[in-house]
């Protein structure tokens, strides 16, 4: 039941005008981007050419696109998400789910694999212009993935939190406003430590950009992957409690 919820969250992406312009316009975004990264890079080529150890193209192109993409996708996120759980509250076919013989973590989880391969698309086409360059270029591997797993990572967040945001309300736009509002404070939440020592450590760990700038130097870590897979199931869990409340009130 879980992938038959998924695939059928998928489609209704696919088939709403909302979706696509959504995915035309961060296509077109992140593609003006990449271009211009691409030519500031040939513009630099002369000059790094003459310096030892210079930054190469997955420093000055590829870390960039990656940067700013993730900016974007905070932004789009809300977007497809804030009708997941809201638009079924608030067409009362949410009911239909309850008595349907399906457990809500199968409800949760089916139709966050749904925005989820909605959001691995984008990624996928977003991937396509890095790889492009492999025609002209070396490309440093080993970062690139780095940059597409912190970017994978990052995006299965924002749908979890979208996800949870949407199961709390039957209104859409109060859903997208205060997952906006959720993402953009996990962003920017070590902002409020840097004057303390002790509470910046811990604003730091809870803030989504430390995790995500580590993974876009090519750097591995054990603890940020650890990170998001705890917002993920940490939202996951909130959202099946909060239906499994909403079953037990009907």
């Amino acid at each position: 039941m879980i992938f038959t919820i998924a695939a059928r969250e998928l489609r209704s992406l696919f088939l709403s005008p909302l979706a696509w312009a959504v995915l035309a316009v961060v296509q077109f975004i992140l593609a003006y981007i990449f271009l211009t990264q691409v030519d500031n890079y040939l513009a630099w080529q002369p000059r790094l050419a003459a310096v030892e150890g210079a930054p190469g193209v997955a420093d000055l192109v590829i870390a960039p696109l990656f940067a700013d993409a993730a900016i974007v996708l905070l932004l789009v996120a809300p977007l497809l998400t804030m009708r997941v759980l809201s638009e079924e509250r608030r067409n009362r076919t949410l009911s239909l789910l309850f008595s349907a013989p399906v457990s809500m973590t199968e409800i949760i989880i089916g139709k966050y694999l749904g925005v989820l391969a909605f959001f691995l698309v984008l990624l996928a086409l977003l991937a396509l212009m890095p790889l492009s360059l492999l025609a002209g270029t070396e490309l440093d591997l080993g970062k690139l993935a780095a940059g597409l797993l912190g970017l994978t990572l990052l995006l299965a967040a924002f749908a979890a939190t979208g996800l949870f945001m949407s199961a709390l309300t039957e209104q859409p736009t109060i859903a997208a406003i205060s997952t906006f509002g959720l993402l953009l404070l996990l962003w920017i939440i070590d902002w409020a430590g840097n004057g303390d020592n002790q509470g910046s450590g811990l604003f730091a760990y809870l803030s989504m950009l430390r995790h995500y700038e580590t993974l876009l130097k090519g750097l591995f870590n054990s603890t940020d992957v650890a990170y998001y897979l705890l917002v993920i199931t940490l939202f996951l869990g909130l959202s099946i409690r909060r239906l499994d409340a909403d079953r037990l009130s009907h």
